[in-house]
């Protein structure tokens, strides 16, 4: 039993997206100087994945809402709770991680690729604050993500009960 494509498809998604964009936020200014091109495209390419984050994780509430394919929790009542409330804790990460970054981007006005320029819409005091909210935000995601992963790999290698490969079917195979 699996989960529908749709929905394995924006889990992945999501997977892949947060852990580009907080490699980004953590190397950009490791490796490029301010004030050039390579940084330029760096926080470029960061605004963008972030957008479309912000575009999949909608997508994602709204089919988890409407349409995705539910499958039963696996294992004692209290562990199902505990994984329903793990999800819950992602899900709320993102949309404070989302949130953030959109505010931080909001307090400094950004240039993004020379095409799309948005003003400054938040006081400047508030950029150094909300930027290492958004890291420290960031960070906590990227750490509860990776025990959600390894809670995957247990279930999958240590109990043997199938969990991961709902949502990675060729694990089944």
């Amino acid at each position: 039993m699996t989960y529908d494509r749709a929905t394995i498809w924006l889990h992945w998604l999501t997977a892949l997206l947060v852990a580009a964009l907080w490699t980004l936020g953590q190397t950009t200014e490791l490796i490029f100087d301010k004030g050039t091109t390579g940084r330029f495209a760096m926080w470029s390419s960061h605004f963008t994945l972030g957008a479309l984050l912000a575009l999949i994780y909608v997508v994602r509430l709204i089919w988890k809402l409407s349409g995705q394919r539910r499958l039963p929790g696996v294992g004692s009542p209290g562990l199902v709770k505990l994984a329903a409330a793990g999800h819950g804790v992602l899900y709320l990460g993102l949309a404070v991680v989302l949130g953030l970054g959109i505010a931080d981007a909001m307090s400094r006005g950004s240039n993004v690729w020379g095409l799309f320029h948005y003003p400054q819409w938040i006081d400047k005091e508030w950029r150094e604050p909300l930027t290492d909210f958004h890291g420290l935000a960031a960070n906590i995601l990227l750490a509860v993500a990776g025990l959600h992963a390894l809670i995957a790999l247990v279930h999958q290698y240590v109990w043997r009960d199938g969990v991961l490969t709902r949502m990675w079917p060729a694990l089944g195979r």
